[in-house]
């Protein structure tokens, strides 16, 4: 007789299935205890929070109150279901598919077993069920597919999704009634309707207004350049076109060694040019003062070098007069 109930699906939950259901209930109405006193306590310190004025700490702490309490709501409905099923536990061994009226209560312990880590006995049930509905059912339910017939409020309350700013300062308000707390919620208020700022997409464009406007072609430039050159530009500019007069026509414009003029070259065009010579000083151009400069300085370098060679020359010279010295000796 087993073996043919087994083969017809029938007889499979049986004693292990209502022993599961009976821890199950027991554990539940435990956890709604604890989990009473944990939320009322909960509630005092966020009510305390709101009356020192410290109220970023209770728009977080909210939160975990609001998820509890949904929690305790789930479980509250898991109850009522474990014991309908545990009542229906002979007509589920009686049927080979699920009932209708039973498929609500079992497709919703299905979904909320593994999500309720305080309830293991669930997880035993599911296995019994799997067993007897097979794995598609199973999958199904866990799935939340359009044929499964989940409790709605038990997939609303065990979602891991955070509440909405709605829900959390209605719960605030709530809370600052119950201790009667004088609370301000406009703070609050303004901080849950700021839009998050997406991050992932760049920063915000700079409004239009705040841009300075595009500088034009009619426009100043911010520096403008200086009316008057630099004095080393203009000099070399004005040697050139000085040493260009100074060559004739058909001479090309090279220096002594078939490279372009140096300062130097153009400095010795401008002094031995004789057209130059007759011009009056007061009507020569204002770099005569800088070529003479020029010129002197390359006369001290040059006399600079030809004491350092004699001055060579002079320890050369002592020099080999010691070492003549030194080999007759």
């Amino acid at each position: 007789m087993s073996l043919l109930n087994q083969l017809f699906n029938r007889g499979i939950l049986g004693a292990k299935c209502k022993t599961c259901l009976n821890l199950a209930i027991a554990r539940i109405k435990l956890l709604q205890n604890k989990r009473d006193n944990q939320l009322k306590l909960m509630r005092k310190e966020i009510a305390q929070f709101l009356h020192a004025g410290q109220e970023a700490i209770a728009r977080i702490r909210v939160e975990h109150v609001i998820r509890e309490h949904n929690t305790w709501a789930a479980y509250e409905i898991l109850e009522m279901f474990c014991e309908f099923v545990l009542v229906r536990v002979p007509v589920l061994d009686s049927q080979k598919e699920c009932p209708l009226e039973l498929r609500e209560a079992v497709a919703s312990i299905i979904f909320a077993a593994p999500r309720c880590s305080d309830l293991p006995d669930l997880l035993h049930v599911r296995t019994l069920f799997a067993a007897k509905y097979g794995k598609e059912f199973i999958a199904a339910a866990s799935e939340l597919r359009p044929d499964t017939s989940v409790n709605r409020t038990i997939i609303e309350k065990l979602s891991v999704s955070a509440p909405s700013a709605g829900v959390r300062l209605k719960v605030l308000k709530e809370i600052a009634q119950e201790y009667n707390v004088a609370w301000d919620s406009s703070k609050t208020e303004a901080e849950f309707s700021k839009s998050p700022e997406d991050l992932l997409n760049g920063p915000k464009p700079v409004p239009s207004a705040a841009l300075s406007r595009a500088p034009s072609k009619q426009d100043p430039p911010e520096h403008p350049p200086s009316s008057k050159a630099h004095p080393i530009m203009s000099t070399d500019n004005k040697l050139g076109v000085q040493y260009q007069q100074s060559q004739s026509p058909g001479m090309p414009l090279l220096g002594s060694e078939g490279t372009a003029p140096s300062v130097k070259d153009c400095n010795i065009a401008h002094v031995s040019d004789p057209k130059m010579e007759t011009i009056p000083h007061s009507s020569r151009p204002q770099s005569s003062d800088i070529l003479e400069r020029a010129q002197a300085a390359i006369a001290a370098a040059d006399r600079a070098s030809a004491a350092a060679r004699a001055a060579a020359e002079l320890v050369n010279v002592k020099f080999g007069s010691l070492k003549v010295e030194e080999s007759k000796s």
